[in-house]
């Protein structure tokens, strides 16, 4: 008898032990630069307001598969297109209807080719020669004043709210020339065309209130990319901050604050030692201009792990500094400061370089975030009303995290009816730095579950529920043989056997 009940125990425990049986799985990763969303090299488009010319639903599109950039000797894939909105002959009055409504018809463009939009709005793109120090851009420049510009901020606001599920980010613009904030007629002129020489209180205190009116006619999961560094300083701590404020910290990241929501778009990387401006202290009516290279590229560097950095080259004068790496240290700065998307079409002085230099391709599948899955643990059964636990090894070599917010579902599908459950990890994808990731979760199969054969997959879908079953709108890991282009899964690679 008791030989008989210890076969008996025997048999049972090799049951539990073959119940609870985990396999793993390694994957392999992929070299492919393949689009995904809310990254990369995006493709440049303009209109103005007294000519408009609206989005092309199919070029947009396109963008998504391998093209040539503009004048450019390499191709790109792109999710992100860049728009200027041009209000030209609006610096003195309020939009009008038609304006508004092709503004809204772009928009839906952008939704209907599985893109996404960075708009900046702004009065002029077209700098004026002249008899002026700078010689190439003299006033007057062509913006717009501070009440005229606020006005239009607000109406705005319902097309920016009707349509932010397609938007990865604003730039600030409106002031200046190209919207960058420098050469302007009204807030505050520190070139050398102007006696100033720097931004007085004043200048200050109006840009912060165009700031403040466009990150308040925006949802809060939209971020809202400044010009400078030294903006955003003293946007959040006050014109009279030094260049030594600090920046984000991680228990303040990602959060509805202001704070968290201003990022950076830098138009002439590398374009300088200071990239043109970019990391000077302009002063206030206490104190001067100087150059401010050091604290604010540590600010700068810091402060862009948690929020939106991209932005463009605008001269090739830098070199070798700004070329491939050995002789520059393109890759090292791009990482540095956590680019997660630069501009195809301009200037591809530098971006050519890049090409011939061998880093083009580098760049084009690092810029934001590239993740790929590594290893996997998982049950091969489970019984009806039992918890499961699941382990997935992952890893970001991007430059960046992902800046949006996103679910990350773990999936079983039917193999023979197709039938779902969907089971969400508790991850913030914003945290995924580049590096190591790790998904734990522990699920319930619940009793009246169909029994069967399940494939397991991974879908990071979009938050909103519009895009939220758009394929093109999920992010896509980086791996061979995972990816399901009529789903936006990621195939796990195992089956599990549901008893």
């Amino acid at each position: 008898m008791k030989i008989l009940v210890l076969i008996l125990l025997l048999i049972f425990n090799l049951s539990c032990v073959n119940s609870n049986k985990e396999i793993s799985i390694t994957y392999q990763p992929s070299d492919e630069d393949f689009p995904n969303p809310e990254r990369g090299f995006y493709r440049y488009s303009d209109t103005h307001s007294d000519n408009y010319s609206l989005l092309s639903e199919n070029a947009l599109r396109n963008y998504r598969n391998p093209q040539e950039a503009k004048n450019g000797k390499y191709e790109v894939v792109s999710t992100l297109v860049f728009r200027y909105f041009v209000f030209n002959n609006f610096q003195n009055t309020a939009l009008d209807s038609n304006t508004l409504e092709n503004i809204r018809k772009d928009f839906q463009t952008v939704r209907a080719a599985g893109v996404k939009i960075i708009p900046r709005f702004t009065y002029t793109i077209s700098p004026r020669p002249g008899d002026c120090p700078t010689g190439f851009a003299c006033p007057p420049y062509g913006d717009a004043n501070k009440e005229m510009v606020l006005k239009h901020i607000e109406q705005l606001k319902p097309i920016l709210n009707e349509n932010a599920d397609v938007i990865a980010c604003v730039q600030m613009g409106f002031i200046g020339i190209w919207g960058e904030n420098y050469y302007t007629d009204f807030f505050g002129d520190a070139s050398t065309n102007a006696t100033q020489g720097k931004l007085l209180d004043k200048d200050w205190q109006d840009r912060i209130d165009v700031l403040k009116a466009l990150l308040n006619a925006i949802p809060k999961d939209i971020m809202v990319q400044v010009r400078y560094p030294q903006f955003k300083q003293r946007y959040v701590y006050g014109i009279n901050s030094p260049v030594s404020a600090l920046p984000l910290t991680e228990s303040e990241a990602f959060t509805d604050s202001e704070k968290a929501r201003i990022g950076f778009h830098n138009d002439c990387f590398m374009a300088s030692e200071d990239n043109f401006g970019t990391y000077t202290d302009y002063g206030n009516s206490e104190t001067p201009s100087v150059s401010a290279i050091t604290p604010l590229r540590k600010y700068m560097s810091e402060d862009s792990r948690y929020v939106v950095t991209g932005g463009e080259t605008c001269s090739d004068g830098y070199s070798p500094q700004n070329d491939c790496e050995p002789q520059g240290k393109a890759l090292q700065e791009i990482k540095d400061f956590h680019y997660s998307y630069l501009n195809a079409d301009f200037n591809n002085e530098v971006n050519n370089d890049w090409a011939e230099g061998g880093c083009i391709n580098d760049i084009a599948r690092k810029l934001g975030y590239r993740i790929m899955l590594k290893k996997g643990m998982y049950p091969e059964s489970i019984e009806r009303g039992k918890d499961f636990n699941i382990s997935i090894e992952l890893e970001n070599i991007g430059y960046a995290s992902p800046f949006k917010a996103r679910s990350v579902e773990f999936i079983m599908r039917n193999k023979s009816s197709g039938e779902t459950q969907k089971f969400n990890f508790d991850t913030d994808v914003r945290k995924w730095y580049s590096g190591p990731v790790v998904l734990k979760g522990s699920f319930q199969i619940k009793k009246d579950f169909l029994a069967g054969e399940y494939e397991l997959l991974l879908n990071l879908p979009d938050k909103y529920e519009s895009l939220k079953t758009k394929p093109e709108y999920s992010i896509r890991l980086a791996n061979e043989k995972t990816w399901e282009p009529t789903t936006g899964f990621n195939k796990l690679n195992h089956t599990l056997i549901i008893k």
